[in-house]
This record gives structure tokens, sequence and C-alpha cells, in this order.
């Protein structure tokens, strides 16, 4: 599969030491990525067109990608 846009460590690119660090120290932040893993590849195959969603059901994954994006800042800093 192609480069998906918005992974965690493009989103931070600064952190991906501490990052991988946290995961593995920390259950619920790997729990926070592997969550949004999935819902950044829900969000790249409906913007890509490979799955059929309405722009509603898009709009609520990218909704759902910035809140836990958020989380796991919050976990990092």
């Amino acid at each position: 599969m192609p480069h998906t846009p918005h992974a965690l460590a493009d989103e931070f690119p600064t952190h991906k030491i501490k990052l991988s660090s946290l995961k593995g120290t920390d259950a619920h932040v790997a729990h926070l990525v592997a969550e949004y893993d999935a819902v950044n590849l829900a969000v790249y195959r409906a913007e890509s067109r490979l799955d059929l969603v309405t722009e509603e059901d898009e709009e609520h994954l990218r909704r759902a990608r910035g809140v836990l994006k958020d989380q796991i800042w919050a976990r990092i800093k």
C-alpha cells in the first residue's frame, strides 16, 4: 500500500523516538496509536474513494482522527 498521509511519524517527526518508547511501555498509548492508525487508514481510503462513505461519515472519521492525535500529543509532551 502506498504511503498513507498523516502517519504519526509525519505528524510528530521530532518525537518519533519518544512515541516509539511510549508505545512499548504504556499500553494506553499503544492502544491510542493502533486506533489512530486504523482511523487514519479509513480516512485515507475514504478520501481516495477506495471505500464509498458519505461526506458526513468522512468528516466524522477526520474528527475522530483529530481527537486521537490530540490524546496522543498529550501523552507525548
